[in-house]
């Protein structure tokens, strides 16, 4: 399962316009990769939990047929927790064990070695964990010596911190944890569910990732741009291909998308990433790590460092743009500055609401 509900506010004001699972890594939607990553594990049954602008999640993936995969999708009218979105999706849950993945994550992580120390363990609940620099931004694990989780801590001070294990919301679960789980209300996996199982001296496991493996939490701006320029250094394995150059590519720069016009005047120093159909103008200079989705527009003598362009989005003149995302069919007044920053065009306000297929 899926959690695709949040209204991802940490990535306001670019989720004014899309949903979080729809914000674009390496051009691709974020809950893509993540079904991808399902897939080269072997799991083709997904479903998911919707909220906030549901209809375009449900728009873009259909049923899956475009991924090879089955996906079911329930709409919940009022969030009622993590762990009450799953408890949404009982019925397709019920009768094996399954695995639940936060719909805003970018990871390359072996699922399926996870599931295997689930299973050989004999765990009724088992956690995704992984060592983190700053145990301050994360909910941190204790475990005894056989890996089996005494203890959580939420953004603990350095001081206070008991591990440096962050749970990174990868879970895989049986069954009868739904008979941990009360019927209705909201209900939490990281506050209530997990805590109250070890409470009760159930076996919940904690998992560590393999070293080497990537993992971020893609919901907030500063985190979101370095995933992207993660995925264009490759530091990330991705499901996709995101490493074919074409004839136009000049030294220390990589063009991935078809019908590339590119100035002979432009300059690029980097790393840089297009979709399809995009213009450089003559005089713009590249630097740092650059991609731009389709149909995008960057005007003559117009400077981009470290920056990601959503689709169908038009950088003026003169514009001198650093650290900075720009929402797709947005249009940038020329002679713009614009310093860590994100940019939506006005939008009109959508409600949400049940469509296109959602029960």
């Amino acid at each position: 399962m899926l959690l695709a509900a949040g209204v991802g506010s940490r990535l306001e004001p670019l989720t004014s316009q899309i949903p979080k699972p729809l914000v674009p890594i390496a051009n691709v939607p974020v809950m893509e990769h993540i079904l991808r990553l399902l897939k080269a594990h072997g799991i083709t049954e997904v479903c998911a939990n919707l909220h906030y602008l549901p209809e375009k999640i449900t728009e873009y993936f259909g049923t899956g047929e475009k991924l090879e995969m089955k996906l079911t999708f329930r709409y919940e009218e009022k969030l009622s927790g993590d762990a009450g979105g799953v408890r949404a999706m009982k019925e397709f849950l019920k009768d094996d064990t399954f695995l639940v993945v936060m719909g805003d994550l970018l990871t390359d992580a072996d699922l399926t070695a996870i599931i295997r120390e689930h299973k050989e363990k004999k765990a009724l609940a088992s956690i995704a964990i992984k060592k983190v620099d700053d145990v301050t931004r994360f909910g941190i694990v204790v475990q005894d010596k056989n890996g089996f989780i005494t203890g959580f801590q939420e953004k603990p001070k350095v001081e206070d911190a008991l591990s440096d294990l962050a749970s990174t919301g990868i879970y895989v679960l049986e069954p009868e944890v739904f008979d941990h789980i009360p019927e209705t209300g909201e209900f939490g996996f990281g506050r209530q569910l997990f805590p109250q199982l070890v409470e009760k001296g159930l076996p919940v496991l904690g998992v560590e990732m393999a070293k080497g493996t990537y993992w971020s939490d893609v919901g907030a701006i500063p985190q979101y741009l370095e995933a992207n320029f993660d995925a264009l250094k490759g530091n990330v394995k991705l499901q996709i291909d995101t490493a074919s150059a074409n004839s136009k590519t000049p030294a220390h720069a990589r063009f991935f998308g078809e019908d590339l016009d590119i100035d002979t005047a432009a300059k690029c120093i980097g790393l840089l990433m297009t979709g399809k159909n995009c213009r450089i103008g003559p005089k713009t200079l590249l630097t740092g790590y650059v991609i731009l989705g389709d149909n995008c527009v960057i005007e003559e003598s117009a400077a981009l460092a470290d920056c990601v362009v959503w689709n169908n989005s038009t950088i003026g003149k003169n514009c001198q743009l650093n650290n900075t995302v720009i929402a797709s069919d947005t249009a940038v007044e020329p002679n713009s500055t614009l310093d860590r920053a994100a940019l939506v065009a006005p939008q009109p306000v959508v409600k949400n609401l049940a469509s296109n297929g959602v029960k």
